[in-house]
């Protein structure tokens, strides 16, 4: 009897712990309606507002698609038989259109099966040319603009693994592009390769503290054909087919061509290879070339970038960002280090840039020292120029008005935290100059701002004036809209007041204008891309504004069911994605505009509006940080406190069934459910996509956290909740990709914790999605999350069979 009661106990645990070998499933026609939709086209515009590129695609990938040969080198992911990157976004069909024009001209020409990707408009604009993949490999196409035909330029043997391939010369009549290599040796197949010898790595005693990096070299096999897929020859094709070599086979990574196009400076990776850290941050060599493949002079040598100081501010030695200055003919310019790229050592200038013209011989000149590390530079002129610094640990960048003339002549304009986004004066405005490239838009003393306009009152983007002898700003243009969202796009000609802009409301598909901000109401369409989302044009959507505990002004975008009748109780979902912050006041600013299109993409809950829950999207959960604090050494405190304050700003509104609340987010959102999980008893489930909940399997940093596992051991330890399984009593869906590429989530982080809390009895599930990365692409993937996510819904929070009150704390 004793041994039939424990047989029956072992198939009653077989049956409990077995595997579920599910087919893809399909979510309900609610969903369905939503998610299965054809897209409006993307669209490009030229730099003059006066033709525009209508580009097609299908909203999913094919499962099909994803499991194509897939080669993971170095942090690159190629298709080794097509030789592009295996996780490209292809379009399938063009049109053009002039912006007068109403209707759009259907592309002739066209590839069969068209798999289309890396647009590149030619210097004139007047054509564009683009890769197309076939089964075999891929071919160079353009597209003349005018006759709104394309053509096909080369057989199917370009090298579209890393970097650019497509580069147009300054002649408008040919592109430098890389060609499969004619010496290209076989590859290794590694799985069945009989090694040589074992796989050794060793540390001289120098730190290097590295990312967990994923998709790293392995072997010396990987390191073979790694080198086998980067190498390129460079060829240079006409716009008639001419094919003609320009350089003989090697690892091209970048090749960037001079503002007056006499010169292209080309940067190749070298060995040895790293283990460690990824292709960028190998050796490399950049030199300058003219445009008949003559060499100039080798300009930069960078060694092996494994080994740097400690922080998010660290940086190497030597030349970095090199490129050439968009407003002179050929002039490069770079920056260095003053630190020894190391944020401890304490020094008044961070970083120094230094320009050097051709035929780059003459020792370089400094132009420019920054305060913290140098971001970037917009050009002007010989006199004019703007110049951003930034530092991660204070969240400050300054602005540098400056003369590239005169190194001494320098004036910070802005000096201020980045995460405060009401004191954002904009970006500056700029326009192609006369070698096409874009410089600052001057006009005599004046420069031109566009900014976002987020305030305390909405958000209200705006067009200033600057004048730089005066300093003084003058708003020439805001946007007035309190029912629609206007975004500013880009400037056509700011002389005539022409701006390009995207308007759209929560009903109302965003699409395109130009406006006359000279003129009074003068706004002309340009496209008229019609609401995929018919269902749900009438959802009730709002901003909610609330406050945390601690007094921080919170906020979220409500939605209410489709089928909502005014006095009832819902289940509601919440859905969120943590941010850390240095200061209260930028952690509490408004950003969230409730006139924005209602969109659901793969990932948002809002589907769940069509079966009766309200949603609360995109709520806001800050950990802050002031002073010597860091944000994450109060980060469970601060994460159940956001969670308890929007349930009760809904609940409030006298919306919510308290005891039917889910929560849920994706990758870092993902780590934050399943702390609010294990940590507070709010939620009746949970669902927890593509996470990492094991922070000592990242001990070199992670997301915001820049401090060792070694330097702040509780922090990590606190904020896994891995090592808090065994609190974790709520129902939990853990979903992941199984070929995860994103730093520090790999797989592993789900199927451990999985392991652990089966081990301690608690409900969960675990979804392995076959072939997806963090974000997913596949319809049938995609399909399957949304069906899996409502099953989980409807068990575990709408029809939620309550046992016992809960209540609101934290553990």
């Amino acid at each position: 009897m004793k041994s039939l009661f424990r047989l029956f106990a072992f198939l009653c645990l077989t049956n409990v712990f077995a595997q579920q070998n599910l087919t893809y499933q399909q979510p309900s026609e609610e969903i369905l309606e939503l998610a299965d939709v054809e897209l409006a086209p993307g669209g490009q515009i030229d730099s003059k507002g006066e033709n525009m590129i209508l580009i097609y695609r299908n909203q999913y990938k094919s499962i099909a698609e994803l499991s194509e040969t897939e080669l993971r080198l170095a942090g690159l992911r190629i298709n080794p038989v097509t030789n592009i990157g295996s996780r490209t976004t292809y379009y399938t069909n063009l049109k053009v259109k002039k912006t007068e024009d109403k209707d759009a001209t259907q592309v002739s020409g066209l590839p069969d099966d068209a798999r289309l990707s890396s647009f590149r408009w030619s210097p004139d604009e007047t054509m564009v040319a683009f890769l197309n993949t076939t089964s075999k490999g891929v071919e160079v196409w353009v597209l003349d603009i005018a006759n709104a035909k394309a053509k096909k330029l080369t057989d199917a043997t370009v090298n579209a693994n890393m970097g650019s391939s497509l580069n147009w010369l300054k002649d408008n009549r040919n592109l430098l592009v890389k060609m499969l290599p004619s010496d290209r040796k076989p590859l290794i197949d590694t799985d069945t390769a009989v090694p040589a010898g074992p796989t050794i790595s060793e540390s001289d005693g120098e730190k290097a503290q590295n990312r967990t990096y994923q998709d790293l070299l392995k072997t010396p096999n990987d390191e073979f054909n790694f080198e086998q897929l980067a190498r390129s020859e460079l060829k240079k094709v006409s716009i008639n087919g001419a094919v003609e070599s320009f350089l003989p086979a090697d690892m091209y990574r970048g090749v960037n061509i001079s503002p007056n196009g006499n010169f292209i400076m080309i940067t190749t990776i070298k060995r040895p290879f790293s283990y460690l850290v990824t292709y960028s941050r190998f050796p490399s060599e950049s030199t300058i070339y003219t445009t008949e493949g003559t060499k100039v002079k080798t300009v930069n040598e960078v060694p092996l970038d494994e080994v740097r100081p400690k922080g998010f501010m660290a940086t190497r030695t030597g030349k970095r960002n090199m490129t050439w200055r968009d407003d002179q003919p050929s002039t490069l310019v770079w920056a260095e280090a003053l630190d020894q790229g190391d944020p401890e050592i304490e020094v008044e200038y961070r970083d120094a840039v230094y320009e050097v013209k051709a035929p780059f011989t003459a020792t370089p000149k400094l132009i420019l020292k920054t305060k913290q590390r140098f971001r970037g530079i917009s050009w002007g002129d010989d006199k004019t120029a703007i110049a951003y610094d930034y530092w991660w640990n204070t969240r400050n960048t300054k602005t540098y008005l400056f003369n590239p003339s005169n190194a001494s002549d320098v004036k910070i304009i802005t000096d201020r935290s980045y995460q405060d986004v009401y004191s954002d004066p904009g970006s500056f405005v700029r326009s192609k100059n006369e070698f096409g490239e874009y410089t600052l838009t001057m006009n005599g003393s004046k420069l031109y701002l566009m900014g976002d306009g987020y305030s305390k009152e909405g958000q209200f983007p705006f067009i200033d004036e600057y004048n730089v002898k005066s300093g003084k700003t003058k708003r020439l243009y805001q946007s007035k809209y309190t029912d629609k969202l206007e975004n500013l796009n880009s400037a056509l000609d700011m002389k005539k007041g022409e701006v390009l802009v995207r308007i759209e409301s929560p009903s109302e598909y965003p699409n395109y204008y130009i406006r006359n901000i000279n003129k009074k109401n003068d706004l002309k369409a340009i496209t008229a891309f019609e609401n995929p989302f018919k269902s749900l044009e009438n959802v009730n959507k709002r901003v909610i504004n609330y406050k945390r505990d601690d007094g921080l002004d919170l906020e979220g975008t409500l939605y209410l069911p489709l089928n909502y009748e005014e006095g009832k109780k819902y289940p509601m979902i919440l859905w969120a994605y943590p941010r850390e912050y240095k200061d209260k006041s930028s952690a509490s600013q408004s950003t969230t505009n409730p006139n924005e299109f209602v969109y659901p993409s793969w990932g948002s809950p809002i589907y769940w509006v069509t079966k009766g829950y309200v949603v609360l999207d995109d709520a806001a959960f800050p950990i802050v940080g002031e002073g010597s604090e860091e944000p994450n050494d109060s980060f469970r405190t601060q994460l159940v406190a956001n969670g308890k304050a929007a349930i009760d700003a809904v609940d409030n509104l006298g919306l919510v069934d308290r005891n039917k609340v889910a929560v849920g987010g994706h990758s870092y959102g993902a780590f934050m459910t399943a702390n609010l999980l294990s940590h507070s008893n709010m939620y009746a489930a949970g669902i927890a996509r593509s996470g990492a909940y094991n922070r000592t399997l990242t001990p070199f940093g992670f997301q915001s956290e820049e401090r060792s596992y070694w330097d702040a051991p509780e922090v990590y330890y606190n904020m896994s909740p891995f090592m808090h399984a065994d609190k974790m009593k709520t129902p939990l869906l853990l979903i992941h990709g199984v070929a995860d590429n994103n730093s520090g989530t790999y797989p592993l982080q789900s199927e451990r914790y999985f392991n652990a809390l089966k081990g301690l009895g608690a409900p969960v599930r675990l979804v392995m999605l076959p072939k997806e990365s963090h974000g997913y692409r596949a319809k049938e993937s995609i399909m399957h999350t949304l069906w899996e996510q409502d099953q989980w819904l409807e068990k575990h929070v709408k029809n939620r069979v309550i046992e016992e009150e809960t209540t609101d704390s934290e553990d």
